[in-house]
């Protein structure tokens, strides 16, 4: 049979059938970042931090510090790994596990300038090893105040310095020793870029006149706690689903018991017995061993091995004195939920939606996030307990001192408090 190759003329009036279009042309891949000077040995002896601070101080600039912890594996937040770069004497990979002492390298660093992304992640470990930032630049922070949609490190040095990171090892565990190359690699590149970075962003805050607010930022971020977390057990997954101020005593003491075995293994908690193996005991209130191992869902590494800790920490519970148990809703010296704003005061109701409606407003004509503008809890708490006063003078220094009082930054009190001004005055004229 003869083939008939001839074309045939397209059918415009079926949308299957298609003109041949030319091929759009793809945008090549943004390259890969790799280490311009190889992947350099871990400092992890004392000789060796001493030479690893000399080439640091004799450097220049900024420097760039990123931390590793074990997360998900250790019930620590200790830094297994410190990376360092600086202008001038590469990058430096340090092990402070076995280290006797840091003090060279505080030594190096002091008067600099460090460059982190996420700082409040890792200026708690580092402030454990005793180093604390005579300055700061924090890229992620940078990004936010920016405007960028998104701002982890990788997309950040993507969208603003073209390179691609690879991040496979971000959830591994850095207490681990030896470390793979595969994962020291990863770890330095997480400081390869960050000089060049903080430079592009810091002419992007120039140029957006925010560098005055990002001075601020990071000024407050030397002081950076990690906050202590009260009534830590509340935070249990799946808690919502235990009835009774008993059952949430079991919750509780289970809790307690799981995070004593775990910090004194430096074990993450979820690895001796997850949250859900928590939550089942506490609906099912079991007296022994034999009838807790039996409870389908109560499982994890730590459910046999220290069976008999769970058991008296669920007798404490069923033993306790009503007095003792734990209420649903603890009070607090805050605002109550906004949702219930409406029925407890009106006003204040009508106070709190001005006060957004006006706050996310002006966020989105600064190109920020609106939490970054003002924090939410300092809005709410401004809004359910306004100064007394109504004389518009008098209302906004009130206002400017309560918001620092909270610790708002200076560039966030002058852009929201004359809106928090306005919401108190207009919910009530509207009343």
């Amino acid at each position: 049979m003869i083939e008939d190759n001839t074309e045939a003329e397209p059918n415009p009036d079926d949308p299957t059938d298609s003109v041949e279009t030319e091929p759009v042309e793809e945008s090549a891949p943004a390259p890969l970042l790799t280490l311009r000077d190889g992947l350099p040995p871990v400092t992890d002896t004392d000789e060796g931090l001493v030479k690893a601070a000399a080439a640091i101080a004799a450097g220049s600039g900024p420097v760039g510090i990123d931390a590793e912890r074990a997360s998900g594996y250790r019930y620590s937040n200790r830094a297994y790994l410190l990376q360092l770069r600086r202008e001038g004497s590469g990058i430096w990979l340090v092990d402070p596990i076995g280290l006797t002492t840091m003090q060279p390298l505080i030594a190096a660093l002091e008067g600099t300038e460090w460059i982190l992304h996420a700082a409040t992640q890792d200026l708690p470990c580092l402030s454990d090893l005793g180093l604390h930032p005579s300055a700061l630049f924090d890229t992620e922070l940078a990004g936010r105040l920016l405007g960028y949609p998104r701002v982890g490190l990788g997309t950040l040095v993507e969208t603003v310095l073209g390179f691609t990171m690879l991040k496979e090892h971000s959830a591994a565990d850095w207490s681990t020793r030896p470390l793979p190359e595969a994962w020291l690699e990863y770890a330095a590149l997480d400081v390869e870029v960050l000089v060049e970075l903080r430079d592009a962003l810091a002419a992007e805050l120039v140029s957006q006149g925010k560098e005055t607010w990002a001075r601020q930022e990071f000024d407050w971020l030397r002081g950076f706690e990690a906050p202590v977390r009260t009534d830590a057990w509340r935070r249990t997954s799946g808690m919502h689903r235990v009835r009774g101020r008993r059952g949430l005593a079991a919750v509780r003491e289970l809790w307690t018991e799981r995070d004593r075995i775990a910090q004194q293994r430096d074990v993450t908690p979820s690895r001796i017995i997850p949250d859900a193996a928590i939550v089942v005991a506490a609906q099912d209130l079991p007296q022994d061993k034999a009838s807790l191992l039996g409870l389908k869902g109560f499982h994890g590494r730590g459910a046999e091995r220290y069976v008999s800790s769970w058991v008296k920490a669920l007798n404490r519970a069923v033993s306790m004195d009503d007095d003792e148990l734990p209420v649903r809703t603890p009070r607090t010296d805050g605002p109550p939920p906004p949702r219930a704003w409406a029925d407890k005061d009106p006003v204040a109701a009508r106070r709190l939606t001005l006060a957004r409606e006006s706050v996310n407003a002006l966020a989105e004509a600064r190109n920020l996030p609106a939490e970054n503008l003002l924090t939410p809890d300092f809005l709410r708490r401004a809004m359910w307990a306004p100064p007394k006063t109504r004389d518009p003078g008098a209302l906004l220094d009130g206002i400017i001192e309560i918001l620092s009082g909270f610790g708002a930054r200076g560039w966030q009190i002058a852009l929201t408090a004359p809106l928090l001004t306005d919401a108190v005055l207009h919910a009530e004229n509207d009343s």
